[in-house]
């Protein structure tokens, strides 16, 4: 069970628990086709096959959503990504912010199989998303990693280059139910894809003056064969 503090713009907040029923993490959401070919570039890059689809949506298991402060992961291949997330509550659309943490040596065998083997971490405040969707564009997303002790800026841009989560929806094909969580895509890595110890993200609004924040570190466990 997830709980979130809801922070509608013109309403009083509140607390909510929150079960997952749907995790949707969208991949290859790029609305800039420029920036889309680099990403995809980055990955090929280390051995990713292309999608068959753009955009295209993977299913993963609702028990990966979590809000822990520290994430366990096996092996030391894999990496986080900043997106925007979209929360189903109480007949609403919600806005938070996650990492797409991701098995990078499983992704050369297979993109849906490396989403399934790493937690996904969200934040813990909501937004509603009619509150953002005038000035979507101008929301900025960004990542700290730490890399062998020193805090980098890792991912830093708009969303003006990523597709809309109303679009993303229209294209998913169905409405998302309650309970419904989805991830909405990420930005090229600054430097390239590595791994780190610990990852931040956050996503700010400069309209309303606010930002969305969630960390966690990341603990390798040891690959015994």
């Amino acid at each position: 069970m997830l709980e979130f503090h809801t922070a509608p713009r013109q309403s009083e907040g509140q607390r909510i628990g929150f079960k997952v029923a749907n995790l949707i993490v969208a991949g290859w959401t790029g609305r800039d086709e420029a920036a889309l070919r680099h990403h995809i570039e980055e990955l090929a890059a280390i051995g990713v096959p292309r999608s068959s689809s753009v955009p295209v949506f993977y299913r993963n298991s609702t028990l990966n959503v979590t809000q822990a402060e520290r994430l366990q992961v096996l092996g030391p291949d894999t990496s986080g990504e900043a997106e925007p997330v979209v929360v189903a509550h109480g007949g609403r659309l919600w806005l938070t912010v996650g990492s797409d943490h991701t098995d990078r040596k499983a992704e050369t065998m297979g993109i849906a199989l490396s989403k399934q083997l790493c937690g996904k971490p969200v934040g813990r405040e909501l937004w509603l998303l009619d509150d953002v969707t005038p000035h979507w564009d101008q929301l900025r997303l960004r990542a700290f990693a730490t890399i062998d002790g020193r805090r980098v800026i890792y991912q830093e841009g708009t969303l003006a280059g990523m597709r809309t989560p109303g679009d993303l929806i229209a294209r998913y094909g169905a409405a998302l139910s309650d309970g419904t969580i989805m991830f909405c895509g990420t930005l090229a890595a600054i430097g390239g894809i590595r791994p780190s110890s610990r990852f931040e993200v956050e996503l700010e609004d400069p309209v309303l003056h606010r930002t969305l924040k969630h960390a966690y570190d990341i603990d390798i466990l040891p690959v015994v064969t």
